[in-house]
């Protein structure tokens, strides 16, 4: 199977640090992160990395050159301008000719995420499209009140913690879902599953996942990234 990595962005909100770095070379103890997430999925039999590469793609590319030094055939793909989130796909498939089942996901998660039951999840609901999920905890630090139509109190829950089913930024992909995006448009993948589901009526299947994952994109997820990782190295490069 291939597996699609977005490589691309600017990563912002971990400036200044992404201004001479591109997010996925980011070090994670002693290696970047996107080494980290190449690892487990050669250990989960991908058999072909397409990394898709804008900001600063000279440096991933000097990096992970054709990828034999990690074991796996490693290509690039170079967005002319930014194509957002979903949107590299149909520029990858003019290339690459996506015509099975493929992984696409953020290169920027730290993760001890089994790939192999997601793979087989999607193989088992055959939708379009799979997206591994994840509990998410939002601590709201005041009262809250809930209300009627007339305004009249109906409950009132001090400090409460709300769950929400968030996207890990992992997804199956069926190569049907192609017919949905078209070549050297920008498209978020926020729009493509919201297309996929309210105007196409496409079967898109959520995940559950209860494995360790974290997204990096925050200085404070970062240095909780580096530091679970140094506890738990094993773990997350499979060699418990």
């Amino acid at each position: 199977m291939k597996a699609i990595i977005l490589a691309g962005g600017k990563g912002t909100r971990l400036a200044p640090y992404t201004t001479i770095l591109p997010k996925p070379l980011m070090p994670v103890d002693d290696r970047p992160i996107l080494d980290i997430v190449i690892h487990q999925l050669v250990h989960y039999g991908i058999d072909e990395i397409i990394l898709s590469v804008g900001y600063l793609a000279e440096l991933l590319e000097a990096y992970y050159q054709d990828g034999s030094r990690f074991g796996i055939p490693i290509s690039y793909v170079r967005e002319p301008e930014p194509l957002g989130t979903a949107g590299p796909v149909a520029l990858i498939n003019q290339q690459h000719s996506l015509d099975e089942t493929f992984l696409m996901m953020n290169g920027d998660v730290l993760t001890d995420f089994n790939y192999r039951h997601l793979i087989d999840y999607h193989n088992e609901k055959k939708g379009i499209l799979t997206i591994a999920m994840h509990t998410k905890q939002q601590k709201i630090d005041l009262g809250v009140m809930h209300v009627n139509d007339n305004y009249e109190l109906t409950d009132y829950i001090e400090k409460p913690t709300l769950d929400y089913q968030v996207s890990m930024g992992i997804y199956i992909f069926d190569p049907a879902v192609l017919k949905y995006i078209q070549p050297g448009v920008r498209l978020d993948f926020n729009e493509l599953v919201l297309s996929l589901v309210k105007k196409h009526r496409e079967p898109v299947f959520g995940y559950p996942c209860t494995d360790y994952w974290l997204d990096i994109g925050r200085h404070d997820d970062y240095e909780q990234a580096t530091e679970v990782f140094m506890q738990h190295k094993s773990k997350f490069l499979g060699e418990e």
